[in-house]
């Protein structure tokens, strides 16, 4: 079976941006294999400031599943969603939403499995994970690559977008839906 003429173009365009690169880097007279270790080992140090706040919003997330806490949360918040015209099904994405991006999509998975994708809860889970961010995981990862550690207003903001993302979500998928 032959890939689609899509497909070959795809399949070379990484090679054709990594050999092009490299030619313009040697027309321009820089050592290529020189500013790619640079590169690296600046990547590595991006890692090693940014590691700790990864390393502990994942530990916050276990023990917020393993608690039990996210599904209190869940259970407080579902007639205020409910009014709000969210399916409380959605809730616990929501709450997983801002944390975690896999997180998100294995509970948006078990939503549209349990109530097909296309039902009001399959789509209105599938256009809030596209339509929010992970927060926290974003606030963590930039923050902490450039160093920024005043973001007083960076999360109260990020949230109240992301407030604004699920209910616009819903919003959306019950008019067009």
């Amino acid at each position: 079976m032959s890939a689609a003429p899509g497909q070959a173009i795809l399949s070379l365009a990484v090679p054709a941006i990594v050999l092009s690169v490299t030619a313009y880097g040697l027309y321009k007279g820089v050592d290529v294999f020189d500013a790619l270790t640079a590169g690296a080992k600046e990547g590595l140090g991006v890692v090693a400031r940014i590691l700790p706040a990864l390393i502990i919003l994942l530990a916050v997330i276990s023990m917020l599943r393993a608690s039990g806490a996210l599904d209190l949360a869940a259970d407080a918040l579902r007639p205020l969603c409910a009014v709000a015209g969210i399916p409380p099904e959605c809730v616990p994405l929501m709450l997983i939403r801002p944390f975690s991006g896999s997180g998100a999509l294995a509970v948006g998975a078990e939503l549209i499995a349990a109530h097909g994708a296309d039902s009001l809860i399959g789509r209105t889970a599938a256009v809030m994970i596209g339509s929010t961010e992970t927060t926290f995981y974003v606030l963590g990862l930039y923050c902490g690559a450039a160093g920024v550690s005043k973001t007083r207003y960076a999360l109260p903001c990020a949230l109240l977008a992301d407030a604004t993302g699920f209910v616009t979500a819903a919003l959306t998928v019950r008019l067009f839906g």
